[in-house]
C-alpha cells in the first residue's frame, strides 16, 4: 500500500519547536518496526484533522493496533493530546538500553514465577494464570516469552543444570529455530512432503501411507507401524531384529509389496535413520517415499494418533522383542475392525475391502 503524504500542520512547527530542524533522533536510523518522526507528525496531524485510528492506520500502511498503541502509550498523560515530537523522545526513552528487566522491575512478578516453575507449570500457564490472578493490575502481565527471556538470562549466571530444572525440558540455553541450512539427511536425494501431490494431503485418493516406529523399553525394541490415510488401515511390522535400514527395509517391503499397485501410491516417513534407504524401498515398491520436515510430527498425524492408540497394547516401557508377527497381525485386525467416527463410523477394514473389490 502506498503511504499518503501526510498535512504539514506540524512540518511547518518543526523548526519552532526545535530550533533549526533538530528533531529527536532526527539523523539516527532506526529499524522499519519503529515508527518514524515523519509518521508521527502524520498521526499529530490526522488526528488533528478528525482523522479515526483506522484512517490514520491505513494512510501509514500499518496495522490498526500499531496507531492506536503508539497513541495510547505516548500521548501527554495529563492532557491526552498526541505531540509528536513529545511521542518521539518518550519512544526513545523506552528504548533505551540497558535496562531493568520487567519481571525484576514489577514486584512480586519474580516471585509469583518462581514459585509456577517449582511447581511445574510451562511458562505459557504462568502468564495465562498471572492474568487471572491479578486482573486489574497489568504491571503482572507478561507472556511466555518475556519468562522464557528471563530464565535463559538467568541461566548465563549460575550453574546450567540448576536453571534447566525450571523447565520441562531440561535445557539451560535455547534451540536454534528456522532459519538454519541443514544438510542433506541422507545421501540419496530425498522428496519432501512439501512435494507430495494434492491428492494425498486431502485424502481423495488411498494408497497413501504414513510410517513411524514405536519404541519400547530404553528405546532397545521397536514395531514399525504403517497407516494408510483415507480409510486409517493399519499394518504393524515385526522388527525382532533391530531398527538399522537394512532391517526397516525389508519389514516395509515384506508387508506393502501384499499390497496392489493402486494401493502403493506413496508412503511419509520422518526423518530417522531408520530409512536411509528410502530408494530401495521406492524402487521396490515402485512407488514414491517423501520426508516431514525436521521436528514436525503433526506432518504425520494419522499416523501419530495411531500410534497413540496402540499405547493401549503396547505401554511405554515395555519390551517389545517379545511380541511376535502373529499378535502384531492380531492387534491390527482388531485396530482395523474399530468404528471410526472419522469414517462414518464405518470400519477400517470395510473400507479397505470395497477398496479392493472395486478394483
Amino acid at each position: 500500500m502506498t503511504n499518503e503524504k501526510p498535512p504539514v500542520t506540524h512540518l511547518k512547527r518543526q523548526s519552532h519547536d526545535h530550533g533549526h530542524g533538530e528533531g529527536p533522533d532526527a539523523a539516527k536510523p532506526i529499524s522499519p518496526r519503529y515508527l518514524s518522526p515523519d509518521e508521527r507528525i502524520g498521526i499529530a496531524d490526522w488526528r488533528l484533522a478528525g482523522a479515526s485510528v483506522r484512517e490514520i492506520a491505513r494512510r501509514l500502511g500499518r496495522p490498526a493496533s500499531t496507531a492506536g498503541r503508539e497513541i495510547r502509550r505516548n500521548a501527554d498523560p495529563g492532557t491526552g493530546a498526541y505531540e509528536p515530537y513529545r511521542a518521539q523522545r518518550t519512544s526513545a526513552a523506552r528504548r533505551a538500553r540497558p535496562k531493568t528487566a520487567r519481571v525484576r522491575a514489577v514486584p512480586g512478578l519474580l516471585g509469583y514465577i518462581r514459585e509456577g516453575l517449582a511447581s511445574h507449570w510451562s511458562p505459557e500457564q504462568i502468564a495465562r494464570r498471572l492474568r487471572i490472578d491479578f486482573p486489574d493490575n497489568g504491571d503482572m502481565h507478561v507472556c511466555a516469552e518475556t519468562i522464557y527471556q528471563a530464565i535463559y538470562v538467568q541461566a548465563r549466571g549460575e550453574p546450567g543444570r540448576d536453571v534447566a530444572r525450571a523447565l520441562r525440558g531440561g535445557r539451560a540455553t535455547r534451540r536454534p529455530r528456522g532459519g538454519d541450512v541443514r544438510r542433506p539427511r541422507f545421501r540419496e536425494p530425498m522428496l519432501m512432503i512439501s512435494q507430495r501431490p494434492a491428492e494425498a494431503e486431502d485424502r481423495a485418493v488411498p494408497g497413501h501411507w504414513e510410517g513411524d516406529l514405536i519404541m519400547g523399553a530404553n528405546n532397545r525394541s521397536e514395531i514399525g507401524t504403517l497407516v494408510e490415510r483415507s480409510t486409517r488401515f493399519l499394518i504393524l511390522l515385526h522388527l525382532p531384529d533391530g531398527h538399522d535400514a537394512e532391517h526397516v527395509r525389508r519389514a516395509i517391503v515384506g508387508q506393502m509389496r501384499r499390497l496392489p499397485k493402486h494401493l502403493r501410491n506413496s508412503l511419509t516417513w520422518g526423518q530417522g535413520g531408520e530409512l536411509a534407504l528410502h530408494g530401495r524401498i521406492s524402487a521396490a515398491l515402485d512407488m514414491d517415499v517423501y520426508f516431514c520436515d525436521p521436528h514436525s510430527p503433526w506432518q504425520r498425524g494419522t499416523n501419530e494418533n495411531t500410534n497413540g492408540l496402540l499405547r493401549q497394547y503396547f505401554p511405554k516401557g515395555t519390551d517389545l522383542s517379545g511380541y511376535s508377527q502373529a499378535y502384531l497381525d492380531a492387534v491390527a485386525e482388531e485396530m482395523n475392525d474399530r468404528p471410526r467416527k472419522t469414517l462414518g463410523f464405518r470400519k477400517p477394514s470395510e473400507v479397505m475391502l470395497d477398496l479392493l473389490d472395486a478394483a
